[in-house]
């Protein structure tokens, strides 16, 4: 058996809670570490928390500074030479989504490059056996929070696809804030072999109902989708289930788009939409599209599929109304000038941490005062597949 595959079987054999107990054993003996330390990305991608017997009881570090934070950004390894030894810091990702960082130290002379490889697939296998691991057992998602998370908040983070995923034809990042607090934003998309589904909500009202709002009506999609229906029968029976359970008293504005993953071909229904923007050869704009009745405000509301293309090369941005509708401690709007300057300030970072940054724009107009609406972004990279047309000016 190989040591990749010896590696894996390990991990696959450990009880989900002592998965990093597990890690840290194959580490030690395998590798010759010195210690292992696993880090967990919070919940709003700024703090890398410690995992640990007991939650809350060592100090996280920055998710975007120092050695932690440089591999936790670059998604590559960054190796730190210290007085008496060595310490390796690792990303923890799955397709792209980023998990947190392991940490590895050696004793002075102990560390090779060679060993850099092999502590790259351990890497890797964890994050994989977190993902599964975290069906049966609290640890890794206690290790994700800085603060305890509201009810609505808990049910919108266990919704959710993930933060960031990554494939050959796009890349993406999401994030929703108050992280710790959020209502009714909501994000959601999956691939196939040809396609990707993506969809954004601005859900109302405020708590519970508009998480249990929100989780009816991706349900209702998702439900929908795995049946083969198309986009606007997607729409319809969401829409159905909402009015059916509501009776047009709450409804939720919602995008919902289909890419062919081969031509870059979009189908969109704008159902009373969080906006859609445009970055295509340093030049911002807003997609048009034709506003359609949010889901569930009437009943039987018959959706429309309009079209339009993605070219390598292009950034699509979403934003709900949390983001447009922000005041600045005088009363100031958020800008579109402002909002183009935030789309052209992140333009370098790689999707998956667009969102962040562009919610550090954001607080930063609010001059310090706390959000008084969710607010969501989401970060779309188009590449496309060999052959396609490239992006044009």
């Amino acid at each position: 058996m190989s040591e990749g595959n010896a590696v894996e079987r390990a991990l696959r054999d450990a009880a989900p809670h002592g998965l990093f107990e597990t890690v840290r054993e194959v580490l030690s003996r395998e590798h010759g570490a010195r210690s292992a330390e696993l880090l967990m990305a919070d919940y709003a991608s700024a703090r890398l928390q410690p995992v640990t017997a007991r939650p809350f009881t060592v100090e996280s570090v920055s998710a975007y500074n120092g050695p932690e934070g440089r591999a936790f950004g670059s998604q590559e390894p960054y190796v730190v030479a210290q007085g008496d030894g060595v310490t390796v810091h690792l990303p923890v990702s799955v397709r792209g989504d980023r998990l947190g960082i392991l940490s590895v130290s050696y004793a002075a002379g102990a560390y090779g490059p060679g060993l850099l490889g092999p502590l790259r697939d351990v890497a890797d296998a964890l994050g994989h056996e977190i993902l599964v691991a975290d069906r049966d057992t609290d640890v890794f998602l206690m290790a994700r929070r800085a603060r305890r998370l509201t009810l609505a908040a808990e049910m919108q983070w266990q919704l959710l696809p993930g933060r960031s995923c990554s494939r050959p034809e796009y890349d993406l990042g999401a994030q929703l804030e108050p992280a710790y607090a959020i209502f009714g934003d909501s994000f959601d998309w999956s691939a196939s072999a040809d396609h990707l589904t993506l969809t954004v909500n601005n859900g109302m009202g405020e708590g519970i109902d508009a998480a249990l709002l929100t989780s009816l009506a991706v349900s209702a999609l998702r439900n929908a989708r795995r049946a083969g229906l198309d986009l606007a029968d997607q729409a319809s029976l969401a829409d159905q289930a909402l009015y059916g359970q509501y009776q047009g008293r709450l409804h939720l504005a919602m995008l919902l788009l289909r890419f062919d993953l081969d031509t870059g071909e979009v189908e969109v229904i704008d159902a009373g939409s969080p906006r859609l923007w445009r970055l295509r050869g340093g030049a911002v704009e807003q997609v048009a599209l034709e506003a359609q009745l949010p889901l569930g405000m009437f009943e039987d509301t018959v959706y429309t599929v309009q079209r339009f293309r993605v070219l390598p090369g292009d950034r699509l941005f979403f934003l709900s109304d949390g983001v447009y509708d922000v005041l600045s401690p005088a009363g100031d709007p958020y800008s579109l000038h402002a909002l183009a300057r935030a789309v052209m300030n992140t333009r370098l970072l790689p999707p998956s941490q667009v969102p962040r940054a562009f919610l550090e724009e954001l607080a930063g107009h609010r001059g310090g005062i706390e959000a008084a609406d969710d607010a969501m972004v989401v970060c779309l990279d188009w590449h496309g597949r060999p052959g396609t047309e490239p992006g044009q000016a």
